[in-house]
């Protein structure tokens, strides 16, 4: 679970295997002490959950949701949510199925909170029997998640924010990174903008002959928003990044970077004057591949520095975290705890 240490030495590091994370300093230049911790719900309708999502409302009200159902690809898996406020969870609450206009019942996956500059909450999820073969619907509310609107399909081969929260432009529209997992098994990133005024949507490119097996990326703001960097789950044991340095519309070679990827879920958050702070499982692929969890800070999105283990265990299941920060600046994570619970955390970051 959550440690108490401050701040971790490079020898450290290397005791613990971890000497290819990235390069650190013997002293961080930044630390986070820990605010709050807690489980979103402790008893469920549902077995097995996963791939929560977090969001903050204008009120300061916290919105996560996640999937829940018997497990992974089973007919009853749904999108279930929850209200953080006055210090609490609310009772959990079913927000979206995957039940069709004729009656047939599919999984949902991979739900994505975000609100809008307009006050208008988007929930996307994807719903389908497997990820090479699932499609985008998304709901909206404006009652801060006490009810939702109708499900709406998203076009044929749109999927909106795949795994983690889009970005709003000046213009309004959503900056979605997004993903495809084919039926062959290749996997290719791409961005897809959303332009609510209008209803419409827009495919952008990063590299779709890369040889990387990439997919789920999260996006880190650089220079007020001209510079956006990707960084994004692999098969090559390692997290791969790419670079615009044109707002978004084209991209750079996916490249591998230092920081180890067990192929599993990542998300980052860019901190204005500061710098970018990711949350990833620090392990390559192997027995205990997700059973470690960590929080890490970078300046320049390049060199990482390792801040905390949110999850430091011999085996287990703590993956798919998301990662915002508040109004008041402090951080609030959320991840899968072990496939049976929701796990929340927040921390006050100490420049």
């Amino acid at each position: 679970m959550i440690k108490s240490s401050l701040r971790l030495s490079l020898l450290l590091l290397l005791a613990l295997g971890f000497n290819t994370l990235a390069t650190y300093s013997q002293e961080l230049a930044i630390s986070v002490i820990p605010v709050r911790e807690t489980f979103v719900f402790e008893d469920a309708p549902f077995r097995e959950c996963h791939a929560s999502t977090i969001v903050e409302l204008s009120s300061g009200v916290l919105l996560a949701t996640w999937f829940g159902g018997t497990r992974e690809k089973h007919p009853d898996v749904t999108i279930w949510l929850s209200a953080f406020q006055e210090g609490k969870w609310e009772e959990i609450r079913q927000a979206a199925t995957g039940e069709q206009a004729d009656g047939q019942r599919y999984p949902c996956w991979n739900p994505v909170l975000f609100q809008h500059s307009s006050g208008l909450i988007y929930l996307f999820y994807k719903v389908g029997p497997s990820p090479s073969s699932w499609w985008g619907e998304k709901i909206t509310s404006s009652d801060e998640g006490k009810s939702w609107s109708a499900p709406e399909r998203l076009p044929a081969g749109f999927f909106g924010p795949i795994r983690a929260k889009p970005l709003e432009l000046p213009d309004g529209s959503l900056f979605c990174p997004s993903s495809l997992e084919t039926p062959g098994g290749r996997w290719t990133v791409h961005f897809e903008r959303y332009r609510p005024a209008e209803n419409t949507w827009e495919r952008i490119a990063v590299d779709d002959a890369t040889k990387l097996a990439i997919i789920q990326p999260t996006l880190l703001v650089h220079e007020s928003g001209k510079v956006l960097q990707l960084l994004c789950r692999s098969r090559q044991n390692r997290i791969v990044t790419s670079w615009s340095r044109d707002g978004g519309m084209t991209w750079s070679v996916p490249e591998i970077t230092s920081l180890p990827n067990p192929s599993a879920g990542i998300d980052g958050v860019s901190v204005p004057g500061l710098g970018h702070f990711l949350v990833y499982n620090p392990t390559e692929s192997g027995p205990a591949d997700r059973a470690k969890l960590a929080l890490a800070f970078s300046a320049d999105g390049r060199g990482w520095q390792l801040l905390r283990f949110l999850e430091n265990e011999a085996k287990g299941e703590f993956s798919y975290p998301a990662l915002i920060r508040g109004r008041d600046g402090n951080l609030r994570i959320t991840w899968t705890w072990n496939r049976r619970k929701i796990r929340f955390t927040e921390w006050k970051i100490l420049p």
